[in-house]
């Protein structure tokens, strides 16, 4: 492991961070004064969360990653609490027609996103100490299944879909490096899959946005939902006029007009649609190239791990931000259905942000103490000639 790989994955995180802030200051303003008459509310908010978020990535970094599974209660405790929190959400008031959210006062916790995180070392524990009884169904298959189900289970009744896609894949992920057979994944597959349908198909909502992603009328029962097909498409379609709005050069920083009312989410699900439309191409390219390099750097770092369960935890971590980047931006040029997810690093959102700290903070750890490992048994192989 070079530590050259960590500084530049550390610099890749830092000039995401920093082109976020930067269009999150623009994008959040109209609705600052509009629900808050403070056009920096959410900026304010923004800082908090960010310093929080750097603290959780040092001490994550500096948490040695091996603890997780040389001292299985550490995960279990961390289960039985993330557990207890997607059960609390259902004990506060529902936001928009879901159970998401736990608050305290001006502060609200998302357990969904700190359950993708579990999820990513629940599994990747138990697939560890199976060592190469991955290759067996019930030890390899079915029990981190059933830990990957155990916790998709009360997001899925929140409900918060996104949530569950990024949990079961990573989760899945993770089963796939570890040397599960493709085969005893199967039914587990077909299962989800099944799942996944049937809740599409039965929620109107979730319906509507298919229809306006597929620019068709669906019948749910015996009602047309138009109107709720009307509404998923206003948000593709404003997103993609702020971005045609933005062309090359961008309209210029500050001076967006879809931010105004025009798109909803302008500072969260559709922040991305804001840049491109205020900096342009050069802010949608960099955007993407940043992610890019984030998830090169993170595999790099995976590859040069000293043990199986270090390559673990950075894949699944990685997979967690680079596939919500990529979903995000998906949805916002209309190459996907519309989908709540935040952008990592960009849309306004505290535990959002933290968890991704925590994710980078996990990276770097598998990073330095690979790093240690390598100079250990160099310096025993120079002592033993």
């Amino acid at each position: 492991m070079r530590k050259v790989a960590l500084f530049w994955f550390g610099l890749v995180v830092t000039a995401l961070v920093a082109l976020g802030l930067v269009v999150l200051s623009s994008a959040s303003e109209a609705n600052g004064v509009r629900l808050h008459a403070d056009a920096y509310y959410f900026m304010k908010r923004q800082g908090i969360y960010l310093v929080v978020g750097v603290l959780v990535a040092v001490c994550a970094a500096s948490f040695d990653y091996h603890k997780w599974r040389d001292y299985q209660f550490l995960t279990w405790l961390f289960y039985a609490v993330t557990m207890a929190g997607l059960v609390a959400v259902f004990g506060f008031k529902a936001v928009n027609g879901s159970h998401r959210w736990i608050a305290f006062g001006p502060i609200r916790i998302q357990p969904g996103e700190i359950a993708k995180l579990l999820t990513v070392i629940l599994v990747s524990v138990w697939l560890d100490k199976a060592g190469w009884r991955v290759e067996l169904f019930r030890r390899g298959a079915f029990w981190p299944a059933v830990l990957i189900g155990s916790i998709a289970v009360p997001i899925l009744l929140e409900p918060d879909f996104g949530s569950v896609m990024v949990v079961g894949l990573a989760g899945g992920l993770v089963m796939l490096v570890a040397g599960v057979r493709i085969l005893h994944m199967v039914p587990f597959l077909a299962l989800g899959g099944g799942v996944f349908v049937y809740k599409v198909v039965t929620n109107a909502n979730r319906m509507a946005r298919m229809a306006a992603f597929l620019g068709v009328k669906i019948d749910v029962g015996a009602e047309v939902v138009d109107a709720a097909t009307r509404r998923a498409a206003y948000q593709a379609h404003q997103a993609l006029v702020a971005i045609g709005n933005g062309g090359i050069r961008g309209v210029g920083l500050n001076q967006s007009m879809q931010k105004h009312y025009y798109l909803p989410e302008a500072h969260t699900d559709f922040i991305f649609a804001i840049g491109a439309e205020e900096l342009g191409l050069a802010f949608s390219v960099t955007t993407v190239l940043l992610f890019v390099a984030f998830f090169a750097l993170a595999v790099y770092i995976a590859r040069k791990a000293s043990d199986r369960f270090g390559r673990f935890l950075v894949i699944g971590m990685t997979f967690i931000v680079f596939f919500q980047a990529m979903f995000n931006i998906g949805v916002v040029c209309e190459a996907l259905p519309t989908k709540g997810m935040a952008l990592p690093f960009f849309s306004y959102g505290g535990t959002n942000l933290v968890c991704a700290f925590f994710a980078v903070g996990t990276i770097l750890s598998v990073g330095i103490h690979s790093c240690r490992d390598k100079r250990t048994a160099f310096v025993r192989k120079v002592l033993s000639r």
